[in-house]
């Protein structure tokens, strides 16, 4: 049994076996389903939460590892002023075509904005570069966090 705070509410979950991910616990246990099973090696973003106020990749983190930790996931951002924001920037911006990629762009983006309220593109690119987009080509995301670095001075 692990305890953990998710999107501010106190959970009690229990784990089935040794390999349960954090991933398994957000999406099976939960039911919030804005993490998603990209590629399950960490390397397409598309599972990434906030741990502790540090992104990671989800489905690489046991599930044993994250007792009495702060889990910030999509759901819980899209809630936040800073989240609508970056939702409202990234539709203005058309940051987010098939959407598969867009909560961890958007995490990505949160925990960079979170800790650097006037980044460059280049620490944008950075930022995001553990995120796989097949749509957009970046350029469109670039410019919805530019866009919200722009319109967010007050939020972050």
């Amino acid at each position: 049994m692990i305890r953990l705070r998710i999107n501010g509410l106190e959970r009690e979950v229990e784990i089935p076996h040794p390999m349960y991910r954090l991933l398994d616990v957000l999406r099976e246990d939960i039911g919030l389903t804005g993490a998603k099973e990209g590629c399950g090696e960490g390397e397409c973003g598309a599972c990434a939460v906030l741990l502790n106020g540090v992104l990671v990749n989800s489905c690489l983190i046991p599930a044993s590892q994250v007792d009495e930790a702060d889990i910030l996931t999509p759901e819980g951002l899209a809630e936040t002023e800073a989240g609508k924001l970056l939702a409202k920037c990234f539709t203005e911006c058309h940051g987010a075509q098939c959407g598969f990629c867009t909560p961890g762009m958007m995490m990505a983006a949160a925990e960079l904005l979170f800790t650097n309220r006037k980044p460059t593109e280049v620490e944008i690119r950075e930022a995001l570069a553990g995120n796989i987009c097949r749509c957009t080509g970046y350029d469109m995301i670039i410019d919805a966090v530019q866009l919200a670095t722009e319109r967010g001075a007050n939020i972050w």
